[in-house]
């Protein structure tokens, strides 16, 4: 938290005033205050550079490359410090999906748009906020985000602001939210480099779930895609034929009893740009809250991927749903500032998002023994002294035991050529050996 150096690269600088790097480490810690941003700020604990009109104009700012910053700063919290902490390639995932970023009783506010919240079932007033997250299946790192209005100008309850520079990084933000889902998804990819992060696998949801859109992915990035189907009218292939879901479960030979997953099927789903057919595995798996027949289907592009394996990777995309609901709750996701320009709530995002990404990092380094870095190898090393020492006491053991016996020496005889021996070893061994030399080798006697 000291030093910021992501902060100059994403063009977040000031010409004069109070520094970026300030006034980013304050906007860090309001949320330890209680107080909404405002209160905050004007409160005697602020420190008096830093007034209401500065946070605004550094939270307005139309150049400030904020996905920019947060790439830099979650690939440099990864690679660092979570990469060496798991061995195998195969756990390490991203996870796209999308939750409601509600402004709902605002009127004014930028690009507004009237979005569906798939939770309660109704339209309410805010933006989507479309996050791409990476996890090795213990720690979420969030990577990069957009909030996107609606691509339909008869949804959008107010429109961005025309005046922009084209040329800036705030008109392309504001250009990016009045697009599709599926297209910020590909833009958001784009940002990222998958091999950096050693990640081999994306997770989504069933919104993102198309033929189209998975074959995109595995065909322009070096990802395989695991996701949930939603039964459709899209079709796949299977023995020459076409099927919706619904069908394609009805003509497979099913499991009996009372088995978890009911079939698995390897289906084409068509052609890419280069004429290759993209072939993947359909997994129905029962579904127990809906009854006995309902099930529940997963689709791998990785067709060798055992399917057990597939329904456990899989498991990990809960935890960005974990994640929304820790920055909506605790982190003042879109509570804290009541800004109506577009600038500023991408900002203020990006200033959650690395508030998250310092608790996780703290939690995994409390929770994980590997964290502690340069005293996790000295324990192992001093445990692999004390099961050294352990063998000599019983070498040692023997060797008295056979002193005694077969030469018929005095124990006082034995003990001082013990302690000859004892004083000739190397001074590594020695805290290990002398505490409890008399005690061990009597046991082991």
């Amino acid at each position: 938290m000291q030093n910021w150096n992501t902060l100059e690269p994403s063009e977040c600088k000031k010409t004069r005033g109070v520094s970026p790097v300030v006034l980013f480490q304050f906007l860090f810690t309001l949320v330890f205050t209680s107080k909404s941003g405002n209160q905050a700020i004007l409160s005697s604990k602020a420190p008096e550079e830093i007034s209401v009109y500065t946070v605004n104009r550094f939270m307005n700012a139309k150049t400030f490359n904020w996905r920019k910053f947060l790439i830099l700063l979650s690939e440099s919290i990864i690679v660092k410090r979570l990469l060496s902490l798991v061995e195998s390639d195969s756990e390490r995932v991203l996870i796209i999906d999308d939750s409601t970023y509600s402004r709902n009783r605002s009127k004014k506010v930028e690009l507004l748009a009237k979005v569906y919240d798939h939770s309660t079932g109704t339209f309410m007033r805010g933006f989507r906020m479309l996050t791409l997250g990476w996890s090795d299946g213990i720690s979420f790192i969030p990577l990069a985000h957009t909030l996107l209005s609606s691509e339909k100008k008869q949804a959008r309850l107010m429109e961005a602001n025309d005046q922009l520079d084209k040329r800036t990084v705030g008109y392309k933000r504001r250009v990016e939210a009045q697009q599709k889902a599926t297209k910020a998804l590909f833009d958001l990819l784009d940002s990222i480099n998958p091999r950096t992060l050693q990640a081999k696998t994306v997770l989504f949801d069933s919104w993102f779930a198309y033929p189209k859109t998975i074959k995109q992915v595995v065909t322009d990035y070096p990802l395989q895609v695991i996701c949930m189907l939603k039964p459709t009218r899209t079709t796949y292939g299977y023995n020459g034929q076409k099927y919706n879901l619904k069908d394609l479960y009805r003509v497979l030979k099913k499991k009996r009893g009372r088995a978890k997953i009911k079939a698995s099927v390897v289906v084409s789903l068509g052609l890419n740009d280069n004429n290759e057919d993209i072939q993947a595995k359909i997994i129905f798996v029962r579904d127990n809250r809906r009854g006995k027949k309902n099930w529940l289907a997963l689709l791998s592009t990785d067709v060798d991927l055992p399917d057990e394996e597939i329904i456990r990777l899989y498991g990990k995309r809960w935890q960005i749903e974990t994640f929304f609901k820790y920055s909506k709750s605790y982190l003042k996701l879109s509570n804290e500032f009541s800004a109506r320009d577009y600038d500023n709530m991408v900002a203020h995002t990006a200033v959650v998002f690395t508030r998250y990404m310092m608790f996780a990092l703290i939690s995994r380094e409390e929770k994980d023994p590997r964290t502690i870095g340069e005293l996790f190898y000295l324990c192992c090393d001093e445990m692999e002294n004390i099961r050294f020492a352990q063998s000599l006491f019983l070498v040692m053991a023997c060797l008295k035991e056979t002193l005694m016996n077969e030469l018929v020496l005095s124990e006082q005889h034995v003990q001082d050529l013990l302690d000859t021996i004892f004083d000739s070893l190397p001074e590594l061994f020695k805290p290990f050996l002398k505490e409890n030399q008399l005690n061990q080798i009597s046991k082991a006697a």
